[in-house]
């Protein structure tokens, strides 16, 4: 990704290395029962690997990058909001509205959120509450090394889908779809209405990849690295990769051919209506 000399968002909450109130020890755990069971509540998963095998570890509670990569991300976390605020504010002016951007907190570990205590073991979250987006960035080394998805267009990949949850807050999808998870017959039934709402976020990523492109902060071979990255945070590779073998029903955010898919779709058309996931849903 072209970086340099990239206009940056304003909307950054800096709390790194500041202490955070959490309790217990290591990532995982009730914690991370408890960040799930929050996460159900607001109608959507707190991450992209939330309850498909255990990427947590003692390392989510320090920082495991050097100071030249954590400054590197930092910027590129910086650019790649910005360049999502540009996208998303030219939406909503075509239809007469003005975009809210969301704030992103940088954090080391854990924090407190609206919706509960944020741990970097659960992976970046947008929490509904307080329309923020969470994010440690030694993320970046579990995506490297758990995930197998390298480089920065796979990191800003994640960002972009996060901020997709922010839309789908702003224009009624997600408090819609919690109620309608709220009155689900089935958790069979709930969870196929949260892998609509997560695939339809990476539609809304690859919205923001295409204009990404356009703006030349995309380079050749980028496209194809977030493509990647929405393949390997796919429910069906992770659960085997954890378990050995795939649960469809217990997806919540698609196997690695809908992510795929859905992400692609958004990035060939650019069109907001090509990503109704939800079509004769609700």
């Amino acid at each position: 990704m072209r970086i340099d000399g990239q206009e940056e968002s304003s909307n950054i909450e800096d709390r790194r290395g500041q202490r955070s109130r959490m309790p217990g020890g290591k990532g995982g755990g009730i914690i991370g029962l408890i960040i799930l069971l929050v996460g159900a509540y607001y109608g959507v998963d707190l991450s992209g690997v939330v309850g498909t095998g255990d990427l947590s570890g003692s390392s989510a509670q320090t920082s495991t990058l050097d100071s030249q990569q954590e400054a590197h991300l930092r910027k590129l976390a910086g650019v790649t909001l910005g360049s999502t605020e540009k996208v998303w504010s030219s939406y909503f002016a075509q239809h007469n509205a003005q975009y809210k951007p969301t704030t992103m907190v940088l954090y080391t570990g854990g924090t407190s959120t609206a919706c509960g205590t944020g741990q970097a073991a659960m992976g970046p979250f947008y929490c509904p509450g307080d329309q923020k987006i969470y994010l440690d960035l030694s993320f970046y080394e579990d995506m490297k090394n758990k995930l197998g998805a390298a480089g920065d267009a796979a990191f800003a990949y994640v960002i972009a889908h996060e901020v997709g949850h922010h839309i789908q807050n702003l224009t009624g999808t997600l408090p819609k779809i919690h109620q309608a998870q709220q009155n689900a017959q089935s958790q069979a039934q709930a969870n196929a209405l949260s892998v609509k709402l997560e695939l339809q976020a990476d539609c809304y990523a690859g919205i923001w990849a295409k204009n990404a492109k356009d703006q030349n902060i995309f380079e050749a071979g980028d496209a194809e690295l977030a493509i990647s990255a929405a393949e390997s945070v796919g429910d069906d590779r992770l659960q085997k990769r954890s378990q050995g073998y795939a649960v469809p029903d217990s997806f919540t955010h698609g196997s690695s051919e809908q992510r795929m898919q859905w992400f692609q779709r958004g990035f060939n058309s650019g069109d907001i209506n090509q990503c109704n996931t939800f079509a004769g849903t609700v």
